[in-house]
């Protein structure tokens, strides 16, 4: 039977971080079609189920990426280089929390560590916050990075469903209505009709859900939220390792306006 997102069970946010926390993890990133969308959801095993909170099931996330004037957590990006690291703050719109989130890549493993902060002003963090922030790029090799130096460089926001594959504890997400937007709020671009699938797994190999997006001909892209969508409203910056990508996406890419996209996504509901 072709199961949708209402037929699968809940799972609460306290009992997916138990058995799929996965802060330590292996990413692999896709672009489905809605048709493609409603074939892997229908495919699911039958146990598979949703993150569900106050009966909600798709989320309102907005994100803020922070770079250094010299573009370093961009560039490291697009010339592959095995460090790496990305900083942003991240707001729930539906708990009205906001992170701040530290991610370091080492090859292809993806290391996240977060803080709950409560500032108005982004980039206003404390001593404490910087200390947690020096922290978690000493860990992974990288005590250099400027904080100091940090500003917003792009938006980003979109509406996030997630699944849990209890075989395996394997995190699926599922971004809908993505939105880049230019950091000085001049220029903003919607992704289309695309959903972003990542699936988020502890072990290299490719997982239950990967091969089942395979076998659907959903195949796996060189993809990032932060970098392919600075280069497509940057088209100037070096961006080889996304020109794949961003010649599949050009178009279904959409022109908006910054206070128009913003103001639609204030006005999502679940």
């Amino acid at each position: 039977m072709s199961r949708t997102i209402t037929d699968l069970a809940d799972i609460g946010l306290d009992e997916l971080n138990r058995t799929a926390a996965l802060q330590t993890r292996v990413d692999r990133k896709y672009l489905a079609t809605p048709a493609e969308v409603r074939t892997f959801l229908g495919a699911l095993p039958a146990d598979s189920r949703v993150l569900t909170i106050a009966g909600i099931r798709e989320f309102r996330y907005v994100s803020v990426y922070f770079d250094t004037p010299g573009q370093d957590s961009y560039l490291a990006s697009a010339r592959g280089r095995r460090r790496r690291w990305k900083i942003r703050e991240r707001d729930y719109l539906d708990s009205g929390m906001r992170w701040l989130e530290v991610k370091t890549c080492r090859g292809e493993r993806t290391v996240k560590q977060r803080l709950q902060i409560d500032v108005a002003e982004r980039g206003r963090w404390s001593a404490g916050d910087r200390h947690e922030m020096h922290r978690a790029l000493s860990v992974c090799g990288m005590p250099s990075v400027p904080l100091d130096a940090l500003a917003p460089r792009l938006n980003t926001s979109y509406l996030r469903t997630t699944l849990v594959e209890p075989g395996s504890g394997t995190r699926v997400t599922l971004d809908r209505r993505l939105i880049w937007t230019s950091a000085d709020d001049v220029r903003a671009v919607r992704l289309g009709e695309l959903t972003v699938v990542e699936t988020k797994s502890a072990g290299m190999a490719p997982g239950r859900v990967d091969h089942l997006l395979w076998s659907i001909g959903v195949r796996p892209h060189r993809f990032s939220k932060f970098a392919t969508g600075l280069a497509i409203l940057e088209p100037g910056l070096p961006h080889n390792r996304w020109h794949s990508t961003i010649g599949h996406l050009r178009s279904r890419l959409r022109e908006g306006r910054p206070e128009t996209a913003a103001a639609t996504m204030r006005s999502e509901s679940s």
